[in-house]
């Protein structure tokens, strides 16, 4: 099951599913134009992996972690499919990452590896839009990651039976292929990582894990047009405006 967050045409929010190209709630069916499409989980934080994949390690000039890298990204960064979102003006790199994001069904603390998935919810896309600039200079990543609408997802949360081991995972600037590998280059694997942040940190209903990105980063301009597509779930697009 594809589920879906939207403000149908009188303004209500309602959580549907997405199916057969339409958006269906209480028995009633809507055009994805008909609606506005919102982000498909409200988390409270999203906890972020760096270098999940040793590709992008390798272009980032960095040693592949012996444990998960992690940080936070707070609720401000949450864009949806469809938004234009304006980047900080006057920097000189700005990237896009394809990343597939884990959206938690259950508060938790302390989660087994074996019972991760347990959690669960399902999978959504995410762009974890990162601002060089700043982040190369400092520790906590604050300027770098968490930024206003740094962290746009959607379009809907997949069932995890829907999203295949070996999903493939791709992101488009203009139509021009960016990024492209696979879920199963994880350095390190979904449930390895929701034990391993459950350890540390209680999740709530509606958080989200995002997993790293594969190589391929680069910078966004004025102007473009991202989609982030993974198997199994659909595509996530946005478009980006700098000042």
């Amino acid at each position: 099951m594809h589920r879906v967050r939207f403000r149908d045409p009188a303004g209500s929010v309602r959580t549907g599913e997405w199916r057969d190209g339409e958006l269906r709630f209480g028995g009633d069916s809507y055009a994805p134009e008909e609606v506005e499409l919102l982000a498909p989980t409200e988390p409270t934080k999203i906890v972020c992996v760096g270098l999940n994949y040793a590709d992008h390690a390798a272009e980032r000039n960095k040693d592949v972690p012996t444990r998960p890298l992690l940080f936070l990204k707070p609720p401000n960064t949450v864009a949806s499919h469809g938004d234009t979102i304006t980047l900080p003006a006057g920097k000189e790199r700005i990237d896009h990452e394809a990343e597939l994001g884990v959206v938690i069904g259950e508060q938790c603390r302390n989660v087994a590896e074996e019972d991760a998935m347990d959690v669960v919810d399902g999978f959504t896309c995410v762009n974890d839009i990162s601002n060089r600039d700043d982040q190369d200079l400092e520790q906590n990543w604050v300027r770098g990651k968490a930024f206003d609408n740094s962290c746009p997802l959607g379009p809907v949360v997949a069932s995890p039976e829907d999203v295949p081991e070996d999903a493939r995972v791709q992101l488009r600037v203009n139509g021009e292929v960016r990024q492209e590998s696979s879920r199963d280059q994880f350095i390190f694997s979904v449930p390895e990582l929701v034990a391993e942040i459950t350890t540390y940190l209680t999740l709530e209903p509606g958080d989200v894990i995002i997993t790293g990105t594969p190589s391929g980063v680069a910078p966004l301009e004025d102007g473009d047009t991202v989609e982030v597509e993974i198997e199994g779930i659909g595509t996530l697009e946005h478009d980006v405006r700098i000042p």
